[in-house]
C-alpha cells in the first residue's frame, strides 16, 4: 500500500527498522536499485546523467543508482555540494567505488553533452529531515538543476522529495528544485500530492523497501500504483466471448463536436454509440469499424437498450439537455458523467444526484468541478482532495474524479486514490474523452466505479508516456488519440509491475 506518510512517521520506520538489526546499507542498496530501475524504465533513451550531491545518505542513494546506470550505458558526472571527506561514511564510500565511472565537474551549466541524448539532473542534495530555506552551496545547485531544465531542456529527476520542498506541507521554498519525476521511497510523504507541491513533483513513482513499507501513517489515502492496480484488473475466463466483456453504450458527439464522440469510442470494448437522427450521416463515417453507431430519434431511447454500463456526455451539447438530464437521473446502470453532461447538471443543481436511480462517475475538470460547486463557497476554498472528498461524503455511492496534475478520486467508505502517471503533454483537448471512454469499458467488466476510474487514469497517464518514448520526454507531440493507440501496452506495463 502506497500511502500517505509525514516525515516523523518515515523516519521512525526507519529507526524501528536500524533497531531490529537492519543495514543503513541494505536499505541504501534497496533504494538506490528501485531509483535506478525507475530511470531506465521511464526515461528513454540512455544519456547523461548529471549528480547533484549533498553530504547525507541521499548521495549515497544516488550514486547506488549511477553505478547501476552506469553500467547499462549512462555517462556519469557529479556535481559535490563539499569535499568527498565531509560525506558520511556510507555515501563516501559508494563514490569511492564508483571514481572511476564518474567525472567530478564544475558548472553543469558550461558543461558539452553529447547532443541527442538525454541530459538528467539527479537532485541527491537533501532528503526528508531538511526544513527551511535552501542556503550557500544548496540553493546554488538548486538553481544550476532548475536553469539546466529551462535553458537546455535537461530533465531533473529528485529522489524521495525535491530538495526545498517540505514534505509534510508542500509548500516550497524560494528556489526549490523542480522536478520532471520524484522517486519517491517506501511511502509517500504527504506534501508530494498536496496542491502546493504540483509544480515541483512531476511523474511521481514509489520504491518499495521492505523493511520501512510497513509504517504509521494515512491508509485512507493511496497513490495509484501497478501494485494497487493489479489485484483489480479483470482477468478474463478462456471462454469469454464479446456478450461476456461488458455491453457498453456511449452518448455522446453532436454537429461541431464529433471528435469527442469517437475518442470516447476508441478507449472500451463492445460498443454502441447512440447518437441523434440528424447527426447520424456525420457520425457513422468517423467511427472505428469496431463500434455500432444507433441513431434515435429521442436519446431516452437509452432507457430500453440492453447494456452494462453508460457514459454521457462528450460533444452532446445542450440542445438535448432534458434527454441528458433524464439519463443522467433515471439509469439504473453505472454511468460515467463528464463535459456537457456535468455542465447540465451544474446548471439544475448538483443536488439532482440525490435521485440517481444507479451509481454515478463524475469526472470533472477544474472548471468542471468550479461549476458543481458554484455558490458553495466553503467548498469551492478547499483544496483538490478536500474537494472530492467533501462531494462523496455528500453523495454516497457516487464517485468524484478530479482531472489535473495531480488526477484524485473519492468515494465514500473507500480510500481516497492519487494517480501518479502522466506529463504536461496532455493538456490537450480530448483527454477526457478518453479518460470516459475507458472509464466505462471498465464499469462495463463488473468493476466499481472507483476502481473503473483509478485503472483509467493510471493507464491513460501511462499510455500518454509511453507515446512520448518516457515520462518526461517530448510531451509536446502527444494528442489524444495517440493515448488510445498504447492503452494496451500500459495495461501491458500494469500486469508487469511497472513504476
Amino acid at each position: 500500500m502506497a500511502m500517505l506518510v509525514s516525515c516523523a512517521q518515515m523516519q521512525a520506520a526507519e529507526e524501528a527498522a536500524f533497531a531490529r538489526g537492519v543495514s543503513a546499507a541494505d536499505l541504501m542498496d534497496q533504494a538506490g536499485m528501485g531509483i535506478a530501475r525507475a530511470i531506465s524504465q521511464l526515461i528513454l533513451p540512455k544519456g547523461a546523467l548529471v549528480l547533484y550531491l549533498g553530504k547525507g545518505n541521499n548521495a549515497g542513494d544516488a550514486l547506488v543508482a549511477a553505478r547501476i546506470l552506469s553500467g547499462e550505458g549512462w555517462k556519469v558526472f557529479a556535481r559535490l555540494a563539499c569535499p568527498v571527506e565531509q560525506m558520511k561514511p556510507l555515501p563516501r564510500a559508494h563514490f569511492e567505488a564508483l571514481s572511476e565511472a564518474v567525472t567530478v565537474v564544475g558548472d553543469a551549466r558550461g558543461l558539452d553533452f553529447e547532443p541527442g541524448l538525454p541530459l538528467v539532473a539527479l537532485d541527491g542534495l537533501l532528503g526528508i529531515g531538511a526544513i527551511g530555506p535552501l542556503r550557500g552551496t544548496m540553493a546554488d545547485m538548486a538553481a544550476e538543476m532548475n536553469e539546466l531544465r529551462r535553458t537546455c531542456h535537461s530533465k531533473t529527476v529528485a529522489m524521495d522529495i525535491p530538495s526545498g520542498l517540505n514534505g509534510d506541507t508542500g509548500e516550497p521554498c524560494e528556489g526549490a528544485v523542480i522536478a520532471d519525476l520524484t522517486v519517491t521511497v517506501a511511502q509517500v510523504k504527504t506534501g508530494l500530492v498536496a496542491d502546493a507541491a504540483s509544480r515541483h513533483v512531476g511523474r511521481l513513482a514509489v520504491v518499495s523497501l521492505r523493511e520501512r513499507d510497513e509504517c504509521s501513517g494515512d491508509a485512507s489515502v493511496e497513490l495509484i500504483t501497478p501494485r494497487l492496480l493489479r489485484p483489480i484488473l479483470p482477468l478474463r475466463p478462456l471462454d469469454a466471448h464479446k456478450g461476456t466483456a461488458g455491453r457498453v453504450v456511449i452518448v455522446a458527439g453532436s454537429r461541431g463536436f464529433l471528435g469527442a464522440a469517437v475518442l470516447a469510442c476508441q478507449g472500451a470494448g463492445l460498443v454502441t454509440l447512440v447518437v441523434r437522427d440528424a447527426d447520424y450521416a456525420l457520425m457513422a463515417p468517423m467511427c472505428p469499424p469496431e463500434v455500432m453507431v444507433k441513431p434515435v430519434g429521442d436519446l431516452i431511447d437509452v432507457l430500453e437498450m440492453k447494456l452494462d454500463a453508460l457514459a454521457l456526455g462528450p460533444g452532446i451539447g445542450f440542445d438535448a439537455r432534458d434527454a441528458v438530464l433524464r439519463l443522467l437521473l433515471e439509469a439504473r446502470v453505472p454511468t460515467v458523467v463528464d463535459a456537457d453532461a456535468l455542465t447540465i447538471l451544474a446548471e439544475m443543481g448538483v443536488e439532482m444526484l440525490e435521485d440517481a436511480a444507479g451509481a454515478r462517475l463524475l469526472t470533472p475538470h477544474p472548471g468542471e468541478m468550479s461549476r458543481l460547486t458554484r455558490g458553495r463557497d466553503d467548498l469551492q476554498k478547499l483544496d483538490r482532495r478536500a474537494q472530492v472528498e467533501a462531494l462523496a461524503d455528500r453523495f454516497p455511492g457516487h464517485t468524484f474524479l478530479l482531472k489535473g496534475n495531480r488526477t484524485v478520486i473519492a468515494t465514500q467508505g473507500q480510500s481516497t486514490w492519487f494517480n501518479s502517471t502522466g506529463h504536461p503533454g496532455m493538456a490537450s483537448g480530448g483527454m477526457g474523452d478518453v479518460l470516459t471512454g475507458a472509464s466505462v469499458a471498465w464499469l462495463g467488466q463488473g468493476l466499481l466505479p472507483h476502481e473503473a476510474a483509478g485503472l483509467a487514469a493510471w493507464s491513460g497517464g501511462r499510455a500518454a508516456e509511453l507515446n512520448t518514448g518516457g515520462c518526461v520526454s517530448a510531451e509536446e507531440s502527444v494528442i489524444a488519440s495517440d493515448v488510445t493507440t498504447d492503452l494496451g501496452r500500459a495495461l501491458g506495463e500494469l500486469k508487469r509491475g511497472a513504476f
